[in-house]
């Protein structure tokens, strides 16, 4: 079982920037892959990107790649979600979900444990 929180929403201008995080509760996360996802309200959930929990291996969805980078602290059992440049579409509950595979998770991969989403709104 993985119990996922995912922090650091909030109200930003655009242009600016803002970091999110997701803190896996359990440990052995070797075989854990993790992504980020958005959803914005009457829109269908859209995959924002992911990463392998051993090595650095990352894939980005083309709406956010240059602008969202993810990366991950082992140590503290922590992935990030850094979004700079930030757009008023860019507006909605961020969710971070766990799969379990050795591959970098992609917009097809069946991500079993969510976390409970954290606002993000970016104002014009």
């Amino acid at each position: 079982q993985v119990q996922l929180v995912e922090s650091g929403g909030g109200l930003v201008q655009a242009g600016g920037s803002l970091k999110l995080s997701c803190t896996a509760s359990t440990r052995g996360l070797s075989t854990i892959g993790m992504g980020w996802f958005r959803q914005a309200p009457g829109k269908e959930r859209e995959f924002l990107g992911g990463i392998r929990w051993s090595g650095s291996s990352t894939n980005y969805a083309d709406s956010v790649k240059g602008r969202f980078t993810i990366s991950r602290d082992n140590a503290k059992n922590t992935m990030y979600l850094q979004m700079n440049s930030l757009k008023p579409k860019d507006t909605a509950v961020y969710y971070c979900a766990a799969a379990i595979t050795f591959l970098v998770p992609t917009r097809d991969t069946r991500f079993v444990y969510w976390g409970q989403g954290t606002q993000v709104t970016v104002s014009s």
